[in-house]
């Protein structure tokens, strides 16, 4: 099946970048019209939970549905965990199987057709497809005026899709797909007679909304947050961890506003438990992959990334113990300071490099081990990990400099 149920247990790159941008903005409410239409597409909601704790880890739990393929089923079972966790009454559907499994359904599909929807514009809008196209979702239950939409074709930046474009309300399974002709768009589901029938932007008095569409639905999922989804998906796609070296450095240069965004978000969720993957925290500078040239070493790629137990975990509370971890402001401000290190060595005896950096009155070292192949989103890959990071006398990095354990690849410790 195309559209957004066949995302299902495989979601896209630009999807999970929307679902990521909205769950970084938790919002407490009272009921679902405390935020409305296109403010969805920066905040994570459910009508009712107004505790930062519950909020967080139903979060969570939505999280596991998108982002991992979770079933209807396993989100139900950790709703009910945290229900009774947080002891958590009021909600609406509470008291009955049918109301639960009714409130859960909602807030799992809604999720992940929103996150679809607006991950789709992004793409669309990203090829630059000039004409897009209504497809109906095939529901058991189709909605008239939904199926009326089947087909339909217009221009991409025709006044329809800022109302219309899909999902169309509570559990509506419509989506859009693009094409670059007219006849192109015929192959993908478009019908060439159909025509937009008129009045099709009024209103109808019950919902505020136009006629077939659902009261809060009459926007397009995402569209205020396009360039911010394509950008944060192009890192989550991974593709500098793809990319030769050099080109990864040139892109991680490029792209280094939206390193910054997408590391403050994976340190958040890090911290709260909700991630669990490596973040890439940036990418080797030019200079340092000459010195590694020269040396004989060549790196697969130029990404760098870090393993969530650093933040948090029993090597963090090692740290922590010993008195000699990083603060979590250093922790949010990496992926500048990794720009801009006091010096990088390299370890002659692990073949570790060894970075240096000013951690206010302290020095701070941050060992990476080249091409650590690890699994994220189901998918393998390959980054430059940091394997370890805490503050050290810079004295001792100097006697191990002096004792040729370490080689000076760049910048200065003097």
């Amino acid at each position: 099946m195309a559209g957004f149920e066949a995302s299902f247990g495989r979601p896209f790159a630009h999807q999970l970048a929307a679902w990521r941008i909205r769950l970084a903005n938790r919002v407490p409410t009272a009921t679902w019209r405390d935020l409305w239409q296109a403010q969805h597409d920066r905040a994570f909601v459910v009508a009712g939970a107004m505790k930062a704790e519950l909020l967080a880890d139903l979060a969570a739990a939505v999280d596991k549905a998108i982002a991992d393929g979770r079933t209807l089923d396993e989100f139900r079972r950790d709703f009910r965990s945290i229900v009774e966790r947080h002891g958590w009454h009021g909600w609406t559907g509470e008291g009955s199987a049918k109301g639960e499994a009714w409130r859960t359904k909602v807030i799992y599909k809604t999720n992940l057709a929103t996150s679809y929807a607006a991950g789709r514009l992004a793409q669309l809008r990203e090829g630059g497809f000039a004409w897009f196209v209504y497809r109906h979702g095939a529901s058991l239950e189709p909605r008239e005026q939904h199926l009326s939409w089947d087909g339909l074709i217009l221009e991409a930046d025709h006044p329809f899709w800022a109302t219309h474009a899909p999902p169309n309300g509570w559990g509506c399974s419509c989506y859009i797909t693009g094409a670059r002709s007219r006849e192109g768009a015929k192959r993908v589901g478009g019908k060439l007679g159909k025509e937009l029938e008129d009045g099709w932007q009024k209103v109808d008095p019950r919902t505020g909304a136009p006629v077939g569409i659902d009261k809060g639905w009459a926007y397009a999922p995402g569209a205020t947050a396009t360039q911010d989804i394509t950008d944060l998906a192009k890192v989550i796609a991974g593709k500098i961890s793809a990319l030769p070296p050099e080109l990864g450095t040139a892109l991680g240069k490029e792209r280094a506003a939206v390193i910054d965004r997408a590391w403050t978000h994976w340190v958040k969720e890090t911290m709260e438990g909700i991630s669990h993957d490596p973040g890439l925290v940036g990418v080797f500078a030019p200079d340092l992959l000459e010195a590694l040239s020269q040396r004989g070493i060549a790196p697969s790629t130029a990404a760098v990334s870090v393993k969530p137990g650093l933040l948090k975990g029993p090597k963090a509370d090692r740290h922590e113990a010993k008195g000699d971890a990083l603060s979590l402001e250093t922790w949010e401000q990496l992926p500048d300071r990794l720009r801009s290190p006091k010096a990088v060595f390299l370890d002659e005896k692990t073949g570790k490099l060894l970075y240096i950096l000013d951690d206010g009155p302290d020095t701070a070292q941050l060992a990476v081990e080249l091409d650590v192949t690890h699994r994220a989103k189901r998918q393998t890959a390959v980054s430059n990990m940091i394997i370890s990071a805490y503050r050290v006398n810079l004295a001792d990095i100097i006697w191990r400099w002096g004792g040729k354990q370490l080689t000076l690849l760049v910048g200065s410790v003097q």
